[in-house]
């Protein structure tokens, strides 16, 4: 007679793997959330600020907090007898998940505090680039909120966030905000790039044609485009939360070559991150490289 070999079941870790499991599943759901959040701000199912500020920001950073409380009590228990390793790994699993997730919320908050309420940015306020009746138009349409004026100053409503900043002239906070080798050691005393037009020894049709390259590569949707007055107006949509972002470039011929300027606006936000500041610098840094390789 050949006996079979007994095996015997692996001992189970009860509620501390459950535990586990729910933290791993409440970390997920908090990172779904976020996805929600942003592509249900994307295909208007809610409005921008609802989206990131209350969904995202506020909600969201509640759930993640929440998830990782629970990760870190499940992480504790689960070292707390035998078995340990099954509800250790996900306990574990869990707990980085929702720092990895808070990290990058209390990144963005940071980021929102450290920046101005600034959603319009120009290279030159003394002399406002406007625009076409095309954007008007698509701007309208599309309820934007945020008015493109030719000396805009802050919302009121501002100061809640960012305290002495309503009313002010957008042109002296954006002045301030830029960064000057001049002056400043650190990038980080200044949180934006200096902004300011682009002057290139070339015609204005050349930098023109540089100008809608660049454009055209980026792939934004153009609005308007006229050589001979030297003006593109071109919109761009962000990845996730599908803001919308009008672009208006401007260029004019000078005595010894072409000049180049261009607005930024969002239309919806109060304050845009400092993406349209960088998005000029990046567009006056691509346009002169082009203008430079005769492209």
């Amino acid at each position: 007679m050949t006996l079979e070999p007994t095996t015997t079941p692996a001992p189970s870790a009860g509620w501390r793997g459950k535990l586990a499991a729910a933290a791993l599943g409440l970390a997920l759901l908090a990172v779904l959330w976020f996805l929600i959040a942003a592509l249900g701000t994307k295909f208007g199912l809610w409005s921008g600020p609802f989206g990131l500020d209350t969904l995202t920001l506020g909600l969201g950073r509640m759930i993640i907090l929440l998830a990782a409380s629970v990760s870190l009590t499940a992480l504790i228990v689960s070292l707390l007898a035998a078995p340990r390793k099954q509800p250790f790994m996900l306990a574990l699993g869990a707990l980085l998940i929702s720092a990895l997730a808070y990290g990058r919320v209390a990144a963005f908050h940071a980021l929102e505090e450290r920046l101005p309420p600034l959603h319009d940015i120009q290279t030159d306020w003394t002399d406002p680039i406007q625009p076409s009746d095309a954007l008007y138009t698509e701007r309208e349409a599309a309820g934007a909120t945020n008015p493109l004026e030719e000396d805009p100053l802050i919302g009121m409503e501002a100061n809640d966030r960012w305290p002495g900043t309503g009313g002010r002239r957008v042109a002296e906070v954006q002045e301030e905000a830029e960064f000057d080798t001049a002056t400043h050691e650190k990038p980080r005393e200044k949180p934006y790039p200096r902004i300011a037009p682009l002057v290139m020894p070339v015609s204005a049709e050349q930098a023109y044609t540089a100008a809608l390259a660049a454009v055209t590569e980026r792939g934004w949707t153009i609005v308007m485009e006229d050589e001979e007055t030297g003006r593109i107006d071109a919109s761009e949509e962000s990845f996730w939360f599908g803001f919308r972002e009008d672009i208006m470039i401007r260029v004019t011929a000078t005595e010894d070559g072409a000049r180049i300027d261009v607005r930024s606006a969002s239309r919806n936000r109060l304050s845009d991150l400092g993406t349209n500041a960088r998005r000029i610098r990046d567009l006056l840094d691509e346009i002169e490289a082009r203008i430079a390789k005769g492209v």
